[in-house]
């Protein structure tokens, strides 16, 4: 991932092309900060996991900036934020639609036999093990807490 990261840095470099390569160096930025600090659990380098939930980190923060950037009338700025998601969402795994959602967590859900809504953490641990970067999480914890009932 930070191979393909970084390749691509590159031909945007040479292409010209500033709105992707300032996007590209914020996503490197954003995973040395997360090595950083996996350094002191003994990680040298996160996981492509790891990588993906920071990405998708990244993209629930742009979505935030667009909706105050919206409220506040600068669609220049909300326009710029809307970019950078798209260059960030090209790096994520598809993600799954409502019902591929909720038939994973409740594949999930018989899994580790969750019966009640205190074993929720058990569930959301276990999806995002197995589904990292590939289903919004706090939708799927609406569905789970709607699925232990």
């Amino acid at each position: 991932m930070r191979d393909k990261i970084n390749d691509d840095l590159k031909a945007a470099m040479k292409a010209g092309d500033k709105d992707r390569v300032g996007t590209l160096r914020l996503i490197n930025s954003a995973i040395k900060s997360a090595d950083i600090e996996a350094r002191p659990s003994g990680k040298d380098k996160i996981t492509d996991a790891d990588i993906l939930s920071v990405m998708a980190k990244m993209i629930k923060q742009r979505r935030d900036s667009i909706e105050q950037f919206t409220a506040g009338g600068r669609p220049e700025l909300a326009a710029k934020e809307a970019a950078e998601i798209a260059v960030i969402e090209a790096y994520m795994p598809k993600q799954m639609s409502e019902a591929e959602a909720k038939a994973a967590i409740a594949a999930i859900i018989k899994e580790v036999g969750a019966a009640e809504p205190k074993d929720m953490g058990k569930v959301m641990a276990a999806l995002k093990a197995k589904y990292a970067g590939q289903m919004d999480f706090g939708k799927a914890s609406a569905i789970t807490k709607g699925l232990l009932k």
